[in-house]
């Protein structure tokens, strides 16, 4: 089997309306759909997301530049590839949009090994697990009023969700403190409450509001400061009892080392793109679990769940509804569990009207 070529697409789903952390006002999301080809009439399929669709292009351009490492390559070679793939991107660099590059053709090449033999990508790896605890992350935002906060936390749990996360990170911790109270009482006491800071918060805010935190009994206090002061994440991560979160802007195997060593998070959340696909998710989680630490996919929620199955030190993963019209099958959620589905590849296929209609 050989890769005859790349396609590729631009989308656009737009939010009914905007929605807002400590840092972003977002209105909706853009991707890059991609499509392997191979000689064989098999197919693997991968998808790369930004803020803005200004964005798009360069995502397209780092993908389009590795078209000549591959092409003519066994996809199933997925190690190769990724060695090759990673010597290219040398001068560019291994921290930021080459890593997107390397990701979308790495993730569609181990959907491909999936569908050549007929077997999901997770039982490939070998799987732990056929369900995954999930947390509610689309909502509970931070532009969110407190009456808004409690009925969108309230219809989480009606619909089935064991634990919720929401943002924080506002200016004054006050009032940080009174919705983050206001969603635990809405939720009550049993149920898992994760709260994100998106990046926007000092370290000396973050340790002040974290202690005020500490009474609600967080499942994590996710992204306190900017995710590249690796220093200041561990003395917050020091400060507290509440466990910190951090890594989905993280890079490759290496930053995750780095993380680790600084003890800067208590549990690693790799996100598909930024850490480099299938092949190096798996090498993160790994590390991970030789230090009994957990890891929690960053959104990429549906073909995430394979790399679940096959670590046994993943916690919860993040169910993101922004990318589920976009697939063909749906993920079916069992007492508060994302159930993992067993077919082919990755499990997941682009719906072709989802993909016309959101093309740009």
């Amino acid at each position: 089997m050989k890769i005859t070529g790349i396609r590729t697409k631009a989308i656009e789903i737009p939010f009914p309306a905007p929605i807002g952390t400590s840092i972003h006002r977002i209105t909706g999301v853009s991707g890059l759909l991609v499509w392997l080809d191979t000689d064989e009439g098999v197919t693997g399929e991968s998808y790369l997301w930004t803020i803005g669709a200004h964005k798009v292009p360069v995502l397209e351009a780092m993908v389009r530049m590795l078209t000549g490492t591959v092409v003519g390559r066994d996809p199933r070679d997925t190690e190769a590839l990724y060695v090759d793939m990673w010597r290219e991107i040398n001068f560019l660099g291994h921290k930021g949009v080459t890593i997107f590059g390397l990701a979308a053709i790495d993730w569609a090449c181990w959907d491909i090994r999936g569908k050549a033999q007929g077997m999901s990508v997770g039982r490939i790896l070998g799987r732990a697990r056929d369900r995954v605890p999930a947390y509610a992350s689309g909502g509970l935002w931070a532009s969110m009023s407190i009456d808004e906060l409690q009925a969108q936390a309230k219809g989480f749990v009606a619909e089935g969700f064991k634990a919720v996360k929401m943002r924080i990170g506002l200016p004054e911790i006050a009032v940080d403190l009174e919705r983050v109270a206001a969603v635990r009482e809405a939720i009550g006491p049993s149920i898992g409450l994760m709260a994100d800071a998106n990046q926007g918060l000092t370290v000396n805010h973050a340790i002040r509001l974290g202690r005020g935190l500490e009474k609600y009994n967080l499942v994590w206090f996710e992204e306190p400061v900017q995710a590249y002061d690796l220093a200041g994440s561990a003395r917050v991560a020091a400060a507290l009892d509440t466990p910190i979160a951090s890594g989905e802007t993280e890079y490759a195997r290496y930053g995750f080392q780095d993380m680790l060593e600084r003890g800067s998070a208590d549990i690693l959340m790799p996100d598909l793109e930024r850490v480099g696909g299938v092949s190096e998710w798996i090498k993160v989680a790994n590390m991970a679990a030789a230090l009994d630490i957990p890891v929690s996919p960053h959104i990429f929620t549906e073909h995430s769940l394979q790399l679940c199955a096959a670590a046994a030190n993943v916690n919860y993963t993040e169910h993101m509804p922004w990318f589920i019209e976009l697939f063909q099958e749906r993920m079916e959620m069992v007492d508060g569990d994302i159930i993992i589905p067993d077919r082919p590849g990755m499990g997941f296929s682009f719906d072709p009207d989802a993909v016309a209609r959101f093309a740009v």
